[in-house]
């Protein structure tokens, strides 16, 4: 079994127009609602791949119902807290003419002590049945700074390898916890390391403690920077679409391959080609299967010499 964890659940809404003309009234094409926020974005593509999967995390007020309700006939196990403030939306538009697409993210809800004692005791339940767990997302309020710490460091004490996919302070004090795998973009990266050089920025993040960096670049494909070596991964051709999700089709990707004992060049393969499939999606957290299967054997993996 694969758990994630979503600390800030969303429910993912995306809007389809002709054009996003600013200052404009837009008539929308097309509606869609998912279950949203990175973990379970991973859990659904995990799923899709064959893999028993479980999400944990926090759900509250009649958005959270949604969620629920969303995840209810997916081959996803729900193992989410309730709390007591409402889980946030996200509003995704996309622009049909441009092919790009708008996001805005709602704040989440504030988290109580008890709250987030309950979410412990369920993460330490479901990590006795995990083959991996993958911690992805931001934070909502209430929840200390150091959380992804202290879940990496309950993981570990567990024998369970752990992906930590963050930004900003909670990745800091994450990496230090010694994760088994960081996802950071390039964005984060250079916030975590204050270098914008790639291969340099992604060798000081794994310094800082994670086992493993794979840094995601956005069209460029990946970085990874692993004991077992450095590679580069770089899709077939730049897609258009809904990015959004495709970060977390990378972790569905890398921790699949983990739990499946892939070595390092396949992993990263079929990453960048989820990733990618995703962008080609018309949802958020969902990806083109007929297009992953075509891409896949075209992403180019090349090894990669380790900064000094």
């Amino acid at each position: 079994m694969i758990l994630t964890v979503t600390l800030n659940a969303a429910l993912d809404i995306t809007y389809t127009c002709g054009a996003l003309v600013p200052h404009a009234s837009h008539r929308v094409d097309s509606v869609a609602e998912r279950p949203g926020g990175k973990g379970l974005n991973v859990a659904r593509v995990l799923a899709a791949l064959g893999h028993d999967t479980v999400v944990t995390g926090f759900a509250g007020g009649h958005t959270g119902e949604v969620v629920r309700g969303l995840l209810a006939p997916l081959p996803v196990h729900d193992a989410l807290v309730p709390i007591d403030g409402a889980t946030r939306r996200t509003v995704a538009v996309v622009d049909r003419a441009s092919g790009d697409t708008t996001q805005l993210n709602e704040p989440g809800p504030a988290v109580l002590p008890s709250e987030w004692s309950a979410l412990l005791g369920a993460y330490g339940s479901l990590l006795a049945d995990a083959d991996a767990v993958a911690l992805c997302g931001s934070l909502p309020p209430g929840i200390h700074v150091g959380a992804y710490a202290e879940l990496v460091r309950r993981a570990r004490a567990a024998g369970v390898p752990v992906l930590l996919d963050t930004s900003g302070e909670p990745l800091r004090r994450g990496i230090a916890a010694r994760p088994d795998l960081v996802k950071p973009n390039a964005d984060e990266l250079a916030r975590l390391t204050g270098a914008r050089e790639p291969l340099r920025a992604t060798c000081d993040a794994r310094r800082r403690g994670a086992h493993a960096v794979v840094a995601s670049l956005g069209p460029d494909g990946l970085l990874a920077v692993t004991p077992d070596g450095t590679w580069r991964a770089t899709p077939p051709a730049a897609v258009k679409g809904n990015p959004a999700g495709a970060g977390d089709s990378v972790v569905a990707g890398l921790l699949s391959g983990l739990v499946e004992n892939l070595p390092w060049p396949d992993r990263l393969a079929r990453a960048v080609a989820l990733s990618a499939a995703t962008v080609m999606a018309p949802a958020a957290g969902e990806f083109d299967p007929r297009a992953y299967q075509e891409l896949l054997p075209r992403v180019r993996v090349d090894a990669h010499a380790a900064a000094a």
